[in-house]
C-alpha cells in the first residue's frame, strides 16, 4: 500500500440534479380537436450515490474531484409521457467509509458491504403535469408543476479501516514486523519512530483452511486523543477492528504502563472501545532471557489476556494466532 496513493479524507460539492417540470399539454386530433389535459409528468432529477467496492482501499480516485454534478430530469410531454431521469452520478468509495455533512457534521452513513448502495444526496422530484390538476369545477387546467430544484451541500467522506485485528501499539513496537511474519503485506520496516504513516492490511492465514484479516494502524503517542502528531488520524482507523492487539516491546521500561496509557488514549477518543475484546502481546521477546522473561511476567498487572512472541525468531507466533481466533469466534 503506497503511502502516497493512501487517502483517507476528501471534502467534496455534491450537487444533485433539478427535477423536470410537467406538461401543460392537451390532446389535440382529427377526432378530438378539444381534448383534455395529457400533460406528462417532469423526470426526477439525478441522486448522487456512494457504492461500495470491496476492490478499493483508498480515496484517492475522489481526492482531485470537487464537485460532483448530476443530470437533471427532462421535461414531461403531451400523451401523459413522462421526463427522463436525470443521469444518476455513482461514487465508488472503500469499505468502511463514512459520509459526513460539513455544516452539521451528521453522520449520513455508512458503506460497509460490497455492492451497497446509499442515496447521499437526492434529485430534485419532477413537476406534476397538467393532467394532475383536471377536476370537476376546472376541466383545463392550463398549468403544470416545475420541478424541485436540486440539492447543493458539501460532504465529507473518511476511511475507517475495516479488519478482524487491529494493532495498537506505540511507534516502533514491532506492528510492522509482526504483520510482514504472519501475512503476505510488505509494510514498511525502520527502526526508528513512525515508520508507518498509513494502515497496512494483510490476510493472516490460520490452520491451513482459515484466515482473518490485520491492520497495522500507525503508531499512537501520549495525547494522541488530542489531536497531538496525528493521533485523530490514526485513531479512527481502530473504530473499526473486531479484536484490538496491543503490542508493547519487552525492553519497555514499564510494560504494564505502557498498555494504560495507550487505553487511556483509546478510551479518551471513544469509550466505545473499551468493550472491544483486546490482547496485550508482548514483542522482541527474543530480546530478553528466560529469568527476565519469568521476572517481567510476574510484574504485568494489566485488565486482559498476555502473551510473550518474538517476530525474529518466530516464537509464540502461533500461540498468538490461536488466541487472535479464539476471541474473534
Amino acid at each position: 500500500m503506497a503511502g502516497q496513493n493512501f487517502v483517507d479524507y476528501v471534502k467534496i460539492c455534491c450537487r444533485s440534479g433539478a427535477g423536470g417540470a410537467g406538461s401543460a399539454h392537451f390532446m389535440r386530433s382529427r377526432i378530438d380537436p378539444k381534448g383534455g389535459p395529457d400533460g406528462g409528468d417532469g423526470g426526477r432529477g439525478g441522486h448522487i450515490i456512494l457504492r461500495g467496492n470491496k476492490q478499493l482501499w483508498t480515496l484517492l480516485p475522489l481526492k482531485y474531484r470537487k464537485h460532483v454534478i448530476a443530470g437533471g430530469g427532462g421535461v414531461g410531454a403531451g400523451s401523459h409521457r413522462s421526463g427522463a431521469y436525470g443521469e444518476d452520478i455513482i461514487l465508488e468509495v472503500p469499505l468502511g467509509t463514512i459520509a459526513k455533512d460539513v455544516e452539521t457534521g451528521k453522520i449520513d452513513c455508512e458503506i460497509t458491504e460490497d455492492g451497497q448502495e446509499v442515496i447521499l444526496v437526492a434529485g430534485g422530484k419532477g413537476g406534476l403535469g397538467n393532467s394532475h390538476f383536471k377536476s370537476a369545477t376546472n376541466q383545463s387546467p392550463k398549468y403544470a408543476q416545475p420541478g424541485l430544484e436540486g440539492k447543493i451541500e458539501w460532504k465529507i467522506l473518511e476511511l475507517k479501516v475495516l479488519a478482524d485485528v487491529g494493532l495498537v501499539g506505540f511507534p516502533n513496537a514491532g506492528k510492522s514486523t509482526l504483520l510482514s511474519i504472519v501475512s503476505a503485506a510488505t509494510p514498511k520496516i525502520a527502526n526508528y519512530e513512525f515508520t508507518t504513516l498509513v494502515p497496512n492490511l494483510g490476510i493472516v492465514d490460520y490452520r491451513k483452511t482459515h484466515s482473518f484479516i490485520m491492520a497495522d494502524i500507525p503508531g499512537i503517542i501520549e495525547k494522541a486523543h488530542e489531536g497531538k502528531g496525528l493521533g485523530l488520524r490514526f485513531l479512527r482507523h481502530i473504530e473499526r477492528n473486531s479484536v484490538l492487539l496491543f503490542l508493547v516491546a519487552a525492553d519497555s521500561d514499564n510494560i504494564s504502563k505502557r498498555y494504560k496509557i495507550l487505553l487511556s488514549e483509546l478510551q479518551k477518543f471513544n469509550p466505545e472501545l473499551m468493550d472491544k475484546p483486546r490482547l496485550l502481546a508482548i514483542s522482541k521477546s527474543d530480546l530478553i532471557d528466560t529469568e527476565l522473561q519469568e521476572m517481567i511476567q510476574e510484574e504485568i498487572d494489566v485488565d486482559c489476556p498476555h502473551i510473550f512472541f518474538s517476530s525474529a525468531t518466530q516464537t509464540g507466533i502461533v500461540e498468538l494466532k490461536d488466541l487472535l481466533w479464539k476471541m474473534m469466534n
